[in-house]
């Protein structure tokens, strides 16, 4: 069914949002003030979903995508191909601003901040999973589907990981595949293979590691290095297999600056870095604390607690724990601690694990997000315990796409 609609504000998730006979419309592929023509691809009692598949009055903001995968019922990577990297960082500004009012009453009158590294908004993705077909072929996702678009070169990919040369490349047995490029130089290819397959791994360039994920979080090393080395203010991260680093080249760097300003750690003090990954902020922790005070790290993949505890090996003052936040806290018998710096996942810290947090009495907690729907959320459960958001800033750290990293500073008003 194709509907004709004028194009409202920009919402959460890439959407914009129109209305057809008194219901919502969630367009993709629009933006504010368009006149558009949408293909309606999902419908419920409260609302429809809708590509926009021709645009009848266009906004100024509208550029022609780069990427010829991009658009409706295409490759789901990309979500503002069709907008101007200015404009996309005004969207996503507008976005943020809206979910923390409206999720956590307070009013934020800052911007998106450009993330050095990609200038024109591409080539900047050091960490590219793709989907096999059946033939062996790589592609991307399609948006809110399972099914896959066959690509033979990703725009927004770093262009070391273009160099590896995996899409032209056949992986017939595999169900995905990895390919990474570290800041330091080092490639690696991560093959998840079909379930009772084998894949025949493709011939790739000797300097390119090649990892099998054998589930349950083991790796299997097929050639070179088990890890990825990563690094970032002089100092050197090892990254396992698929383990998380931030995808972007210039993010780690900026969100570091941005989280150690916030955190303003002092000689002596007692941090805790919870979701810690591979220890970058534990390892910055430690180093302004000093061998007078003391780095806890929480994490709770066992291959990144390894990671950590070897990128941390000439800090003795830091220490990590392997487990879910709540339950390492209470096995230790943590309850309290001077700053608290957290980098949870997408799906935010949740009221369990505020409520433990905001018990520590921590001075200032810094809260590195992902996703401004539940750091709102998070927000104003630490409101009700008398924490206050002193400061945020928010970083364009995926160009194209809907997804921004925010940094945030709590301070208690009970202290």
């Amino acid at each position: 069914m194709a509907i004709e609609l004028t194009v409202g504000p920009v919402a959460h998730g890439g959407w914009c949002v129109a209305r057809h006979e008194g219901r919502v419309v969630f367009v993709r592929h629009a933006l504010p003030g368009e006149r558009v023509l949408a293909e309606v691809t999902e419908e419920t009692t409260r609302f429809l979903r809708a590509d926009a598949v021709e645009i009848v009055e266009a906004s100024p903001d509208r550029v022609v995508p780069p990427c010829p995968f991009a658009g409706p019922g295409r490759c789901g990577g990309c979500d503002w191909q069709h907008a101007s990297l200015e404009a996309q960082r005004r969207l996503k500004t507008e976005v943020v601003a809206e979910q923390l009012r409206r999720l956590g009453g307070i009013e934020w009158k800052g911007q998106v901040e450009e993330v050095p590294g990609a200038p024109d908004g591409l080539g900047w993705r050091t960490r590219v999973q793709f989907a096999v077909e059946r033939d062996g072929a790589l592609g991307l996702r399609r948006h809110r589907s399972h099914d896959i678009e066959p690509v033979d070169a990703c725009l927004i990919a770093h262009p070391e990981v273009e160099n590896v040369g995996a899409e032209i490349m056949n992986w017939r047995g595999a169900s995905s595949v990895e390919v990474i490029a570290s800041s330091t130089g080092d490639q690696a290819v991560v093959v998840s293979p079909k379930p009772r397959r084998t894949v025949a791994i493709p011939d790739l360039d000797d300097s390119v590691a090649v990892f099998v994920n054998e589930g349950r979080g083991r790796t299997r090393t097929v050639h070179g290095h088990h890890h990825v080395t990563e690094r970032v203010g002089g100092r050197d991260f090892r990254v396992t297999g698929s383990g998380f680093w931030q995808i972007h080249p210039g993010a780690a760097a900026t969100l570091l600056e941005a989280a150690m300003e916030f955190a303003d750690p002092k000689p002596g003090e007692w941090a805790l870095d919870l979701y810690c990954g591979v220890g970058l902020f534990a390892a910055a922790l430690a180093e302004a604390v000093g061998p007078e005070g003391a780095v806890f790290g929480v994490e709770s993949e066992p291959a990144a607690v390894r990671d950590a505890e070897r990128n941390l090996r000439d800090l003795p003052q830091a220490r990590i724990a392997r487990g879910f936040v709540e339950d390492a806290l209470d096995r230790y018998g943590v309850e309290r601690a001077d700053l608290v710096v957290v980098d949870p996942p997408r799906t935010g810290l949740g009221r369990e694990v505020v409520d433990r947090v905001a018990g520590l009495e921590a001075s200032r907690i810094v809260y590195v997000s992902c996703d401004p729907a539940t750091l709102a959320r998070d927000l104003s459960w630490f409101a009700e315990r008398r924490y206050r958001l002193a400061g945020l800033r928010a970083f364009d750290a995926f160009p194209m796409t809907h997804h921004v990293e925010s940094v945030a500073l709590l301070v208690s008003e009970s202290i």
